[in-house]
């Protein structure tokens, strides 16, 4: 009995360390800039679908670009944790994106955020990464295969 005693407490210890973390995870994050000058410009409309789907160069920008702005919360190599979307999901057509449909909620997401009765889930990027930037992520995300 004493075992189980120290192993449930060892596992309450552990669960609150994770719920502390996830509730601080968009605390004072300062989001890091991306430099997309190397790629062509996209202007100030929006594009419906990724312009860069395939592009080395916007892969590797949007590898550095994810790393050091989303990893925290949606997982290293785009692999959730759970707690976030597993952002893989979007690569394939699957029950509940087209190709061209998870363009467009990557891309409403990852501008506007997402709040819940109040509750920043993912903050707005809009006018801190650039269209871009935006797309170099997405095409690095697409690089990353499907969950299994």
């Amino acid at each position: 009995m004493k075992n189980f005693s120290i192993i449930m407490r060892s596992m309450l210890t552990a669960i609150l360390a994770l719920s502390a973390g996830h509730v601080l995870a968009h605390g004072d994050v300062t989001p890091q800039a991306v430099d997309t000058s190397a790629l062509p410009q996209l202007g100030d409309e929006w594009r419906a679908t990724n312009p860069f789907t395939g592009n080395e160069l916007a892969i590797k920008i949007g590898d550095s670009a994810y790393n050091q702005n989303c990893a925290r919360c949606h997982g290293l190599e785009v692999i959730s944790g759970g707690i976030t979307p597993d952002l893989r999901k979007l690569n394939d057509e699957n029950e509940f994106f087209s190709p061209e449909e998870a363009d467009e909620w990557f891309l409403m997401r990852i501008r506007h955020g997402a709040v819940i009765d109040g509750r920043v889930y993912m903050p707005p990027f809009e006018g801190i990464l650039s269209q871009e930037a935006m797309w170099a992520i997405k095409s690095y995300i697409e690089t990353r295969g499907t969950p299994e």
